[in-house]
Order: C-alpha cells, then structure tokens, then sequence
C-alpha cells in the first residue's frame, strides 16, 4: 500500500501535477487573458451547438432509372393580342402522342384591349364549349358539313373541326348556317380586339416533347401538324395580331406535385397532413429552385413571329430528415426567335435576346436581321414553343444533422485549443515582462536585484538572483 492509501502508489503517473498554492504567481495580464478566454470559449461553443441543431444538405448526382412517369406542367402565360378563341394550346412528343388542344384542367380568360379581365366563366372541361352549344339543339337535328365529311355537324364547331380534318381553311364562318345561327361571326368581330390569358396545369410524358401555342385549330394532314392561321393573320388595325406574351408561371413537376388537395401518407413530422403542393414548394424553397422563364416576357409586333423556348428538365429528388421523400423537378431555359414574314426569311430572320424580365419595359425585336443569310430547316408557324428535354442524370438532395459524439469532439478542440493558445500568450507576455524588469533593474546602479529592492532595504541582500520573480510585483 502507497503512504497515501491504496492509490498511493499511482501518484507518479500523474499527468496533472499541480503547484502548491504559495509558488503559483498571478499577474493582471493572465487575469484578462482569462476572461478573453472564457468569452471566446463561450462564443464557439454557442456556434457548435447551433451547427449541431442546424439541418444541413448533401448533394450528388445519379443516372435517372426512373420508367414511364408523367410530368405535370404548371403555367400561367397572358397573350395580349390573341383572343382566345384563335389560341391553340397542343402538345407532342417524340413517341408520336398528339394532343390537340388541349383545354382540360385550363383556364382560359378573356383580356381587353387595355390587358384587364372580361368577367366571363371561364372555358375549362375535356371539349370546352362545343358541349354548352350542342346542348342546344334536338335530338334529331342534323347539320350538314358541307361536303367535309359524311354525317351530321351540329355546331359551328363541329364544322370547324370537319374544314380542319380534310385541311381545307374556315374562313367565311357567314356561309355556314350553324355559325349564322350561334351569331358566330358577330362574336368573333367582339372578341377579335382581345387577349388571353391561359393558366392551369398540362400533363406530359417524361421524354422529350413539343407543346406550342399557336392560332388557330389544329390539325394533321399526310402525317404532318399543321394550323388554319387565317383569321389570325388577316387582322389589321386595332384586330392586328401578334405572339408578344408574358410568362407569369412556367414550371415542372411531378404528376401531383401542384395538388393542393393532402395526399394519403403525405404529412408533416406532427402528424398533420400536407399537400403534395405545399411539400413541392417547401423541397424547391430549400434547395433555392427558381424557375427561369417565370416573370419573362417577349414583344413584338409581327404577326408572322415565332418564340420559342429550349428546355433542359433535371429531375430531383429531396429526403428530409422524417426519412420522406419528395420527386420535384427543375431546369434551365434559353430562347430563340424567328421572324417569318417573307422579306426575313431570305435576309436572316432568327435571332434571340427578345427576352424580358417582368418590370422591364417593352421592347419591340422585330425588323431586326442579321445581314447574311439565314436558311431554316423548316419554315415555321406564328407562336410561342417550348421544346424541352429530359436529362439523363437525376440530383439527390438529403436533409442530416451533425451527430452528437461530433459536437463533443469539437467541444473539446475548442476548449483545449482556447487554453493552450492563451497560456502561449500568457507565458510570451511574462517572459517580456521580467525581461524588461531586468533591464530597469541593471539601470537603477548599486545594489541588489528588482523585485525587493524598494521593500524595507532588507531584501537587498538577495540582489539580482531575485529579479525574475520579484519582478512580478512592480
């Protein structure tokens, strides 16, 4: 047994040796460095711990395996000189799907001339009002086609649709009977001096795809799309037509990802169900996903003018820390514009920058042209495309926090690095100080050392063999 009990014997392994209280030597000096010390320590441990609390994000790339999804297309776009009775939203992808225009889930009102709403109920349903007009005819009405097709055209139309279908142009609406009937012509002549504002949400294929904005009904003629673009071109004056527009919304998403209706097994970590919309918004605010095109608008006063919008669609997929996963998808945008009057199609008439943020001033890009000559692939028809594309690769964004054992590490570190750091500092700042008190002592002449020399005469004696602690208390 050790003199001191049982762990008497193990006072030789101690590696905190301490000093006996009447040698320690306290100084002004350490006493400030102390306090700095501790404000610094507390400082770092506060920003440790708020690192620990705070929710932080890992990114990486991987191949996208995913198969046979749709994409949900949310837009919001306002055409101030095209009635929407001349606007045509269609849609078309590699594989060869078409979807003529489309109106279900769309929302289309009707704009003066000045860019304010027409209160009127809105056109929104799978055939828009081609239900409402056959409603009201009887059961055994049969209108003719006019030599388009064999059968019975009900509506103006359904006339429209036979022209449409064998390609012939619906031009003199006044020499159809039903359109004579539904005043068909007189509403035209009233809302040709108005604009469009198209909002809702088009569901795609995941594969590269068309969707377009022309005037016009469209239709398909020895396998190629094509558009009656009559009425739409023959205006003039205050019925003049163009494809300037302004992109309040444009963005993509999953299939639900913009129902604002809550999902079974959608909820928050409280237990309270969220939508699917709300769960979109909240990924896409986190990870500072903005959508390009939102808030762009082009102008121009052509008729004969095409925009159009080349689309690379990234796939992403968020894990928040209640282990949820939410499939959203952003991309990036550039645009393009043609001029396709007659006298720019042999003088360069593509260009782009026509693009404007909301909030910038108009400006009109048509006329301007390139000098040399410009020859297209195709020769293309007034209005707005966005052709888009999928990317291959898929980002994976997940939500961790800072583990535990990690914030004690760095409790540590800050502690132990503070002390060490002060205590160099402290014993440089000592080491100056009994140098110097040395040398005010060697200056002073005849006698004994620094530190007691002044104290009582009788300290004398120890000379300068006391000055390096004696020079603690000047």
């Amino acid at each position: 047994m050790g003199r001191n009990g049982p762990l008497g014997s193990l006072r030789s392994f101690d590696a905190f040796s301490k000093p006996l209280e009447d040698v320690r030597i306290r100084s002004s000096s350490g006493a400030l460095l102390t306090f700095a010390s501790f404000a610094l320590i507390s400082i770092l441990t506060l920003s440790s711990y708020m690192d620990y609390r705070k929710v932080h994000l890992t990114h990486s790339l991987e191949v996208d395996r995913s198969r046979g999804e749709r994409l949900a297309v949310d837009l919001d776009i306002s055409f101030p000189r095209v009635p929407c009775f001349l606007l045509s939203l269609d849609v078309m992808d590699i594989s060869g799907e078409h979807f003529d225009d489309v109106r279900h889930d769309m929302e289309r009102i009707r704009l003066s001339h000045s860019g304010a709403p027409i209160v009127d109920p809105p056109s929104k349903g799978l055939r828009g009002e081609a239900d409402k007009i056959a409603a009201t005819k009887g059961k055994d009405y049969c209108g003719s086609c006019y030599g388009a097709k064999q059968g019975c055209c009900n509506t103006c139309d359904e006339v429209q649709e036979a022209y449409q279908a064998v390609g012939w142009s619906f031009s003199e609406p006044e020499t159809i009977e039903q359109c004579v009937q539904e005043h068909w012509t007189d509403k035209l002549k009233e809302q040709s001096k108005e604009g469009c504002r198209v909002k809702g949400r088009v569901f795609v294929n995941k594969i590269t795809s068309n969707m377009h904005f022309s005037p016009g009904r469209s239709f398909s003629r020895n396998s190629v799309h094509m558009h009656d673009v009559v009425s739409y071109l023959k205006g003039s004056g205050e019925e003049h037509h163009s494809f300037e527009h302004t992109i309040h919304k444009f963005s993509f998403g999953a299939e639900n990802e913009f129902d604002t209706h809550p999902s079974s097994g959608s909820g928050s970590s409280s237990g309270n169900a969220v939508s699917p919309a709300h769960l979109g918004a909240s990924a896409k605010k986190r990870l500072d996903i903005v959508d390009p095109l939102s808030g762009t608008s082009a102008r121009t006063h052509q008729s004969e003018y095409m925009f159009q919008y080349f689309v690379k669609v990234v796939a992403t997929e968020y894990h928040t820390l209640a282990k949820e996963r939410i499939d959203t998808f952003q991309y990036a945008a550039t645009g393009y514009e043609r001029d396709l009057s007659p006298q720019a199609m042999f003088g360069g008439g593509g260009h782009g920058g026509g693009q404007q943020h909301a909030g910038q001033k108009g400006k009109d890009v048509a006329g301007t042209h390139h000098p040399n000559q410009v020859q297209h692939g195709f020769a293309g028809i007034p209005g707005v495309f966005f052709n888009y594309e999928i990317s291959p690769l898929r980002t994976v964004h997940r939500e961790y926090r800072m583990p535990f054992g990690r914030l004690l590490s760095s409790l540590c570190s800050i502690v132990g690095g503070v002390l060490t750091v002060a205590g160099l500092v402290d014993a440089a700042v000592w080491n100056w100080r009994v140098r110097r008190s040395a040398q005010v002592g060697s200056t002073d002449g005849a006698g004994g050392g620094v530190g007691y020399a002044g104290v009582g005469g009788g300290m004398g004696q120890y000379g300068s063999g006391m000055a390096s602690r004696g020079g603690k208390f000047i």
